[in-house]
């Protein structure tokens, strides 16, 4: 009797996890992209990212499944690869011209989406920030009070892609400028009394709705799931807004990296940790799961 293969989805965070995170470079992991795209296994891009952000990565990547921006504050759709829109789509607005910044090059990303709304609209973030920090007495600094040459020197983004990475519609990044406080507690209230939430990513903290990476991720899978059977995701992450997401999922996975969470194990029984560090770590975890249960070979049906 052979073994039926599970549908696979692969869920992944990108800085640290699929991209390197000094470089950006995901060349590490085009081995097991590859064997993804040939097996039919979408690959599902997670990320604190913008819209705009990710339509160019997945393009350069070669990737057509959905993927979700602003930690779980929208999913979009490539209406190339969907043409009729999922149940409670809509059609994304052009981002190529925002008052930030010039018209989008790359043929103008961030159109040609279908787009579930999960976040809150950058403008509240960006006031309630503010009066979170008037508030502490904190010396907080959020992307809407930056220009792209600082998100530039933070990030280690060129200038162009700065200008993508400030195009925002669901979460707003932020530092703590100077001496981080010890206790995060005040902040953490502070955003909760206003109906929002702080999560920390590898660079920044970020202020959003109740939005988060694995809300995205279980709607995802469960539209998957009206369509194949035996769906499996898998989550990849490296850094705490990421842990949600690994908690959830069928084969949740951590992605080695300079931080360790020894905790993590516990609370995740079935967590697998890679031996290397970014894309080298993810692109042998991906290998080792597609290769078990048999080949993983399925199509990717619309």
């Amino acid at each position: 009797m052979g073994l039926h293969s599970p549908f696979y989805l692969v869920f992944t965070d990108l800085d640290g996890t699929l991209l390197d995170h000094d470089t950006y470079g995901w060349g590490a992991a085009i081995p097991a992209l590859d064997q993804c795209r040939e097996k039919g296994v979408p690959v599902i891009l997670v990320s604190s990212k913008t819209r705009v952000e990710m339509d160019i990565l997945r393009r350069r990547l070669a990737l057509s499944a959905p993927f979700i921006s602003e930690n779980g504050g929208g999913i979009f759709f490539p209406i190339e690869t969907f043409p009729d829109p999922p149940p409670g789509a809509f059609l994304a607005g052009d981002l190529t011209v925002s008052a930030r910044s010039p018209a989008v090059s790359e043929g103008g990303r961030g159109a040609g989406l279908w787009e579930i709304s999960l976040g809150v609209p950058y403008a509240r973030l960006v006031q309630a920030l503010e009066d979170i920090r008037q508030e502490l007495n904190w010396d907080i600094k959020g992307f809407a009070n930056m220009g792209f040459e600082e998100i530039s020197h933070l990030t280690g983004l060129d200038k162009r892609e700065a200008q993508w990475a400030a195009m925002r519609e669901y979460d707003e990044p932020f530092i703590i400028q100077g001496e981080e406080p010890g206790d995060l507690a005040p902040l953490y209230r502070a955003a909760e009394k206003r109906g929002l939430r702080i999560t920390s990513g590898g660079r920044f903290h970020h202020l959003q709705g109740k939005n988060d990476k694995a809300k995205g991720m279980e709607l995802l899978t469960a539209w998957y799931r009206v369509r194949h059977k035996d769906v499996m995701a898998i989550a990849l992450g490296d850094s705490p807004n990421d842990f949600a997401m690994l908690d959830r999922a069928d084969i949740p996975v951590l992605i080695r990296s300079r931080r360790t969470f020894p905790d993590l194990k516990r609370r995740i029984p079935s967590l697998r940790i890679s031996d290397q560090f970014g894309p080298a770590g993810w692109n042998s975890v991906v290998l080792c799961i597609l290769s078990q249960n048999g080949e993983g070979v399925h199509e990717q049906r619309l």
